[in-house]
């Protein structure tokens, strides 16, 4: 009934790889210099670091730096949802005692800010919405457990598309319905898919609670994943909160960006979305927030003074040397695409996470990431010969606020993706209406014509 850990590939397998890889080797890879001489845009970023403009939007705007005569200048970094400030829409919704991820998912799909008697008519359309379809759990999760909730929430979604009516239909009103259907559902696919992993991989107990109608977002998602569906009202404005600030990042993310690339092909909006939880899950984009959290671990286990700047120093230099922590080179939630002095959500994330903090067993944790954020872009300027501007990152602080929240590590980035899922709607909708032609960059091709030769004479 339950899902199992794959076996191993045998070993005459593995040497069949091992000799497949350096085939691959000899005839595969070129000179980096030859992206110079095409002017080949990798990564699809200009030579200033400035993204390529793709597309038009109204969603969201990303402003992190200014251009002045070619110069890129560093900026405090602003994030807006359609216009409204995301320090606002958090601040005026905390000024209210009120969640604010509800409003905010209105938001992002039609471009205004709801009136009370629309925003609490949506909030009845989410809560009708959050039951998955009769005997979905039983067949698409527990059947088939995995070990990876990020696997598990693309595979379900996909899965939507059996029990989709008209899963097809591309039109405005018809994505609209699937979108809040979305918005409502992923929640609940990812506590029922952690219940089950818990079960079936790690030997424990699982508790699959029905989502309360008469709870928000963020409060479902607590009460699903207790075993005792209990929650204090700060911890829910708080996952509130986390979830407002990931529900959107402009057009250009990886994530949203393969959305649209998907829209243009005029595929289902379940295989659209199932792309861009893809995305998230890598360690370059979403994932980051889980690394930060292996990060550390690394450093709780290898810096005795968690007070001392210079052995925490020291640690990041052979972090970034490649010999600590993971040895990947990198300092996980240090340094992002578009923003240079601050990211807007890493300062209110670290403002939360630093009150709730405070007189806790975590207050060491905190200190730190705020060492990493204070010592990083120094080393970082060592490491580059340098004196490239790097700001915390909003993974920075994002794990250690779930932690405080009793939040699984594994479940990190699935809440990145449960938050998300209203910007990918959005923009899927845009594409849809505006963006009229496949996404179809180029690639130089640096490969000479050859002359075929038949099998028997090939040696």
């Amino acid at each position: 009934m339950y899902g199992k850990t794959p076996a191993a590939p045998n070993e005459q397998l593995n040497q069949d790889i091992q000799l497949l890889c350096g085939e691959y080797a000899r005839y595969n890879g070129f000179d980096e210099e030859l992206c110079n001489k095409f002017g080949v845009k990798r990564g699809l970023r200009n030579a200033d670091g400035t993204g390529v403009v793709a597309g038009i939007t109204q969603v969201c705007n990303v402003h992190g730096y200014l251009l002045s005569e070619g110069e890129k200048l560093p900026i405090d970094g602003e994030l807006t949802y359609r216009g409204y400030s995301i320090t606002d829409l958090i601040a005026g919704a905390q000024a209210e005692n009120r969640y604010s991820c509800e409003e905010t998912a209105w938001l992002l799909l039609l471009g205004f800010l709801p009136t009370g008697a629309q925003l609490n008519r949506f909030s009845e359309i989410l809560a009708d919405n959050r039951e998955l379809p009769e005997n979905f759990t039983e067949d698409m999760i527990m059947k088939v457990a995995s070990p990876n909730i990020m696997n598990m929430l693309a595979r379900s979604v996909l899965a939507l598309y059996t029990y989709d009516p008209r899963p097809d239909d591309y039109s405005i009103e018809n994505v609209m319905r699937q979108s809040i259907e979305l918005i409502a559902r992923m929640p609940s696919i990812m506590a029922a898919a952690y219940q089950v992993k818990k079960r079936v991989y790690d030997g424990r107990s699982m508790y699959l609670h029905n989502p309360n109608p008469e709870f928000s977002t963020a409060q479902n998602i607590l009460r699903m994943l207790r075993s005792d569906k209990q929650f204090t009202e700060e911890e829910a404005h708080l996952l509130d909160l986390c979830l407002t600030l990931h529900s959107e990042h402009g057009g250009g993310n990886c994530s949203t960006f393969a959305v649209r690339v998907l829209t243009s092909a005029q595929t289902d909006t379940y295989s659209a979305i199932a792309a861009g939880i893809g995305a998230l899950k890598g360690p370059r984009h979403g994932g980051a927030n889980h690394k930060v959290i292996e990060q550390l671990e690394y450093l709780k286990a290898n810096v005795y003074d968690w007070d001392d700047d210079n052995e925490i120093r020291e640690y990041l230099r052979k972090a970034v040397a490649g010999e600590a922590g993971d040895r990947s080179g990198l300092i996980y939630g240090m340094g992002h695409a578009v923003y240079t002095k601050s990211d807007p959500r890493a300062r209110v994330l670290k403002q939360n996470a630093m009150k709730l903090a405070k007189g806790t067993d975590y207050e060491g944790e905190f200190r730190l990431l705020d060492a990493v954020e204070r010592l990083a872009p120094d080393v970082l300027r060592e490491k580059w010969g340098s004196d490239r501007i790097t700001c915390a990152n909003v993974d920075l602080y994002s794990g250690l606020v779930y932690r405080m929240l009793r939040i699984p590590d594994e479940l990190h980035t699935p809440l990145f993706a449960i938050a998300r899922t209203a910007g990918w709607c959005a923009h899927r909708l845009e594409e849809l209406s505006t963006g009229k032609k496949i996404i179809r960059p180029a690639y130089k091709s640096i490969v000479g014509a050859h002359s075929y030769v038949p099998l028997a004479q090939r040696g």
